[in-house]
């Protein structure tokens, strides 16, 4: 039995760095003016999509993945391998660092760790993120972080938009204030907070830090990784793979005219970040347009596509 696209609806998180830039963008009708996150696609416990429409209608993610494995090629993970979020950092987020599958298991009762990656959607002039630091091993490192030494110690490159930056387990990373990303990640929701420019709440709160976790976490010395993107053309539209490892495959498609295109993996996620378009499947047209985000199921085979979109795609 062939499967039809599954089109979500989501969860938003309000955040200390949030905006408005996701209503604006999008159109979506967020919570309030400090909306930071768009849990696009997840079956995370904090946070999880439901299915907008057809057979699955009002189905969280996490009970289709428990109740109809057959839409994911049968995959034994046992939770949902991935999670995709748009991020409005309106202001600095802070310096942070995720853990590896094997730490987490251990100290975050056996969530995942947090490889992840972004495709920079739209940015200010001139940004920088922070990406890695300057020690050479732990007792600098630490030293460092001890005595605030951070324009020292924190590594900055810049970006613009349409840039892809690979982020593994154990990078100290920050986005820049003025950055909209869509970052695809491990199904996890486990950050340690390494410096957050002394911010504090409206009740004067600064937010925690988890500096001894962040310590046995960070990589040293950094590891810069450089991606090679690779580009096909199917039809009128050109895919271009950015990344593919152990956590997952990540794509740009962008869609100008007319394709006849094969989902064979076990299952695609795709968000549409510009255009619209119409995906034709089992003798159906399921129209879609910047802002929504849907899954190809295991087994869909050859689909259609028609339109002017730009999506990024990624599969475990």
């Amino acid at each position: 039995m062939k499967h039809d696209p599954i089109f979500l609806e989501s969860p938003f998180k309000e955040r200390i760095w949030g905006g408005t830039a996701l209503r604006e963008r999008f159109g979506y009708d967020i919570p309030s003016e400090k909306t930071g996150e768009y849990w696009a696609i997840s079956a995370h416990p904090n946070g999880q999509s439901k299915v907008r429409e057809g057979t699955f209608v009002g189905k969280s993610l996490g009970e289709l993945w428990g109740e109809h494995r057959e839409l994911f090629g049968n995959r034994d993970d046992e939770t949902f391998p991935l999670l995709v979020k748009i991020i409005d950092a309106n202001r600095d987020l802070s310096v942070q660092v995720h853990p590896d599958d094997t730490y987490a298991r251990e100290h975050e009762n056996g969530e995942r760790g947090k490889t992840e990656c972004w495709y920079v959607i739209d940015c200010e002039e001139g940004s920088e993120l922070v990406y890695g630091h300057q020690a050479d091993n732990k007792e600098k490192l630490k030293k460092m972080m001890d005595e605030g030494e951070w324009d020292q110690l924190l590594q900055k490159v810049k970006i613009q938009p349409g840039d892809f930056v690979y982020v593994p387990s154990g990078t100290v990373h920050a986005l820049p204030a003025g950055a909209l990303i869509l970052e695809t990640q491990q199904s996890s929701d486990t950050t340690y907070r390494v410096y957050d420019y002394d911010r504090t709440d409206e009740e004067g709160n600064k937010r925690e830090l988890h500096l001894a976790k962040a310590l046995d976490c960070i990589t040293v010395p950094h590891e810069d990784i450089s991606i090679e993107p690779e580009t096909e053309t199917i039809g009128d539209t050109r895919m271009t793979t950015f990344v593919e490892n152990e956590h997952f495959t990540v794509s740009k498609w962008e869609l100008n005219g007319s394709s006849t295109l094969e989902q064979d993996e076990d299952f695609l996620l795709v968000s549409i970040l510009d255009g619209e378009g119409t995906l034709k499947a089992n003798g159906q047209d399921f129209p879609f347009k910047k802002g929504d985000h849907f899954i190809l199921p295991s087994g869909l085979g050859k689909f259609d596509v028609e339109g002017k979109a730009t999506g990024i795609t990624s599969h475990p």
